[in-house]
């Protein structure tokens, strides 16, 4: 039991930097930004927004952006106190292993390796639905077999998942899989070339949201906005059972929170930037900055195009796949359909490349603490200096899910566990106010305990806002996780072998003998 309340030093942490498992430091602040933006910008408005509109908050979907924005406020500044303390990979997991100890960070590296990997399936899903819009647009049409998904999710009322998975016409969607094999490449190659790419890609899609918002508002009808909330203002259940607002025939809530829930999936950027600490230049300073201004840039350009796409086209004719794009083309402007098309293909590529980009990372981190496999998950290559064993092994299984499995059952289990991962981050922060006190903090997370309280709260509003068969995916992924954790992790821990005297590092856990300052 001491084991799994155990927890990591500061000390131990920072010395894990050195020697030559450790990563290239050669991210700035400017990079690191457009990592955040490239990981925000994309899914969004190219894949959430058309479903959230059409089903579940219409025109109000414009205050559940407004929502979901200031959730991840809340979280972000707890993230950037976290990540300026503690510049290593890992992100949250790092975090939770240093303030509530080993069982605790096993379950939210666990939650993150999902986060990062079934949000990676779910953008693979929208990118290959716009690069069949630009393939359309130039009288190329893949066979059906090739183009959508194996399964789709049909829902059920009266099934304790929600519904379930049948058969569709497709065989696989053979787009979705290239993607991610080719972004598995790139990773392979290392963090400047993938920083590079995606800095590119960010400069075409911001141009494209711009061009969204300043040409679309031409051609708004006020008329669109009148119905502004058709599902209600609320839709948050409790397990399946209805608190206030509206629910569908399938137990789905609905309504503006609930809307909140389903794009929330479009701000899961900004904590990537933290995994990517290790890797900063100076990351002390450039961290926090890439994760808020990443986060207050994408706010702004989210709510302006939700405003632009729900007064072109009436709510519950928004295309749920490629919303955008078919919003220009219904108002006959079939060139700039194309040109979004095309920007989309570009901006989601670049999402797509940080949820890759980071999963392994977080790999790193739990195998550096002998939770899984170090040979395999800590080998970081002697020339591109990247996780590659790992990099491979997120993308086969990314391959898989985006290939046969529906975008909708992806999208709302990745929104789960973010939200899952955003409440032990604001909790771990007020943890190692009281434990660490003295510790060093190049940026201070304001109004603590206010912003950490708030910032749990309003997760925990938004994950009863989801539909209750997220709930059980998720405890059933967790469950696998900690077969994994009590059969191989706590077995192979280095902090656990330490505890039972088998090793001495030297760097005692916390818990057992460190001062504040460690």
């Amino acid at each position: 039991m001491s084991q799994l309340f155990a927890r990591k030093s500061l000390k131990a942490l920072l010395a894990e930097m050195e020697g030559d498992n450790r990563l290239r430091r050669v991210l700035g602040p400017v990079t690191l930004t457009c990592l955040g933006i490239g990981a925000v910008i994309g899914a969004g408005i190219f894949v959430a927004t058309g479903e959230a509109a059409h089903n579940t908050a219409g025109p109000a979907l414009m205050i559940s952006y407004c929502l979901a924005g200031v959730t991840c406020i809340f979280a972000a500044l707890c993230y950037a106190e976290f990540a300026s303390m503690a510049p290593v990979a890992g992100s949250a997991y790092t975090y939770a292993y240093t303030t509530m100890g080993e069982l605790f960070a096993w379950i939210i590296g666990w939650d993150l390796v999902l986060e990062y990997a079934v949000g990676a399936a779910t953008v693979a899903n929208g990118w290959s639905s716009y690069f069949q819009k630009v393939l359309n647009g130039i009288g190329i049409y893949l066979p059906t077999s090739l183009r959508g998904a194996a399964l789709k999710f049909e829902e059920d009322s009266h099934s304790i998942m929600g519904g379930h998975f049948v058969t569709t016409e497709s065989f696989i969607n053979l787009p979705a899989v290239i993607i991610v094999a080719i972004v598995t490449a790139v990773l392979v190659k290392g963090i400047r070339e993938s920083a590079g790419f995606n800095a590119i890609m960010v400069g075409i899609k911001v141009a494209a949201v711009l061009f969204v918002i300043f040409v679309g508002a031409f051609f708004i009808n006020p008329e669109n906005w009148e119905n502004f909330a058709p599902y209600g203002w609320t839709g948050v259940s409790f397990f399946g059972i209805p608190v206030h607002g509206r629910v569908s025939e399938g137990g789905k809530p609905m309504g503006m929170i609930a809307g909140a829930a389903i794009i929330f999936f479009a701000y899961i950027g900004f904590d990537s930037v933290s995994t990517h600490a290790e890797e900063a230049k100076n990351p002390q300073r450039d961290v926090p900055i890439g994760i808020i201004l990443s986060l207050i840039i994408c706010t702004v350009l989210y709510v302006a195009v939700v405003g632009v796409l729900t007064g072109m086209v009436q709510y519950d004719q928004i295309d749920v796949n490629a919303g955008v794009s078919d919003a220009f083309a219904k108002k006959g402007l079939a060139w700039a359909e194309f040109i979004i098309a095309a920007a989309g293909v570009a901006g989601i590529t670049s999402v797509l490349l940080v949820l890759m980009l980071s999963a392994p990372r977080v790999f790193l981190a739990m195998a550096r603490d002998g939770l899984v496999p170090r040979e395999f998950f800590a080998d970081v290559h002697p020339t591109f200096r990247t996780p590659w064993k790992s990099t491979i092994l997120i993308g086969f299984f990314v391959c898989i899910m985006a290939g046969l499995l529906p975008i909708d059952s992806l999208l709302h289990l990745t929104n789960i566990g973010t939200l899952f991962a955003f409440v032990v981050v604001c909790g771990a922060v007020l943890m190692m106010r009281y434990l660490n006190p003295d510790m060093p903090r190049p940026f201070r997370c304001p109004l603590v305990p206010i912003v950490p309280i708030l910032g749990i709260l309003s997760c925990l509003l938004l994950m009863f806002a989801l539909p209750p068969a997220n709930w059980l995916r998720l405890i059933a992924w967790l469950l696998i996780g900690l077969v994994i954790y009590f059969f191989y992790g706590r077995h192979h821990s280095i902090l656990g072998k330490e505890l039972r005297g088998e090793i001495s590092t030297g760097l005692t856990p916390s818990n057992l003998g460190d001062s504040p300052r460690d």
